[in-house]
């Protein structure tokens, strides 16, 4: 039985200068990021590098139709490495960068065997992320109208490295939606029935280090997260471990039909589904792993001064109370969904997203799924 694959090599260095100098960037390089990381850090290197700004191609997460055009102008010319520098929409597109033959990435769906041509360097921004570490891409793939997930071992990177300089400069609610996808990547792998003893080493080192982060948060104000921004880095990059072996659920199968359709950001989307998963989780199967990892979460902010009501609380709930804290949660209708999605989108993860729900604590029928979109929907 395998019981951990780790890569890429990960490094870490202070400052985006002394990354650029230990891996000597140059004219053979191509980076793509976006402008308004480039502007305050990068651009005064000078650097001799290719740039691709991800934003010229459009908005928001990966597109089907973004990426081609990409790709098209990647095609115009000559690299040896691509270095993301950015977050996970940054990271995600550089991923199919590197492979042979990416014309479109219809095609690279339809391949059975991909195969990199280029060096890959990935450099997180964001501390949700965790794909600098995992071989997975997911892209919203217009045409069929859900996002899909590409994977490969030919798309890990070669080498992934922390700056937790980028860390200082992130727009709070960047912040917040990012690290909650890192501590849900943390926990769906915890409680994955492929999780393994390694894999839960990373699993609850993570989520020691984000629930810990948000409950100085949460007595301290928003600010409290600038002295952990090395921490923050690391756990996203511990979760990214975890889930690259042990896979995601059903929070982040039910986050892909609202993600796709209404453009929620990935972290919040996933973030709409979270402790209703867990909750259903419990009420199916309460003794075993779930248990485990309530009796975690109430010992983590117990030790971290974290005093949510009453003492009775169970893990769950002592856990949407501190979410609530680093973020507030909004029903679906928010983001414009309706009554009419409720059954199409259980439709569609249960179609499109068995990659992601084999890995369920426990099994949820079509019907249960239903049940937490509509719980969901006016929140």
């Amino acid at each position: 039985m395998k019981e951990l694959l780790v890569k890429p090599e990960v490094q870490s260095f202070s400052t985006f200068a002394e990354f650029a100098s230990g891996f000597d960037l140059n004219r053979d390089d191509l980076i793509l990021t976006n402008e308004f990381i480039y502007r305050p850090i990068m651009e005064k290197e000078n650097l001799s590098c290719k740039y691709i700004f991800q934003e010229k191609y459009g908005t928001g997460e990966p597109t089907d139709i973004m990426v081609d055009q990409i790709l098209e102008e990647m095609n115009r010319t000559t690299c040896k490495r691509v270095i993301a520098v950015g977050g996970g929409t940054i990271i995600d597109i550089a991923k199919v960068l590197i492979l042979e033959g990416a014309v479109n990435v219809d095609v690279l769906y339809d391949k059975e065997c991909l195969t990199k041509e280029k060096e890959l360097i990935i450099v997180p921004t964001t501390c949700g992320t965790g794909s600098e570490v995992t071989n997975l891409a997911i892209i919203n793939r217009t045409r069929k109208g859900t996002k899909m997930g590409l994977g490969s071992p030919a798309m890990y990177a070669d080498y992934a490295v922390l700056i937790p300089e980028f860390l200082k400069t992130l727009p709070y609610y960047v912040f917040a939606t990012s690290s909650i996808d890192a501590l849900i990547h943390a926990v769906e792998s915890y409680l994955s029935p492929s999780r393994t003893d390694y894999t839960e080493i990373f699993s609850e080192a993570a989520i020691r280090m984000i629930l810990s982060g948000y409950c100085r948060i949460a007595n301290e104000g928003q600010d409290a997260r600038f002295a952990d921004s090395e921490m923050y880095l690391k756990a996203s990059d511990f979760a990214g471990i975890a889930f690259g072996n042990s896979g995601c659920a059903a929070v982040h199968a039910m986050s892909y039909a609202l993600g796709g359709k209404y453009h929620v950001p990935h972290g919040e989307s996933n973030y709409q589904f979270f402790t209703d998963v867990l909750n259903k989780y419990q009420e199916k199967q309460p003794e075993g792993k779930i248990r485990e990892l309530e009796e975690m979460i109430r010992r983590i902010t117990n030790e971290a001064g974290y005093m949510p009501g009453s003492p009775a609380m169970n893990g769950i709930r002592i856990l949407e109370s501190l979410l609530s804290k680093v973020l507030e949660k909004k029903p679906m209708s928010a983001f414009g969904a309706v009554q009419e999605d409720i059954r199409p989108f259980a439709e569609s993860t249960v179609e499109n997203q068995q990659r992601l729900l084999k890995n369920n604590y426990v099994p949820l029928s079509t019907e249960e799924i239903e049940e937490i979109y509509q719980a969901r929907l006016q929140g």
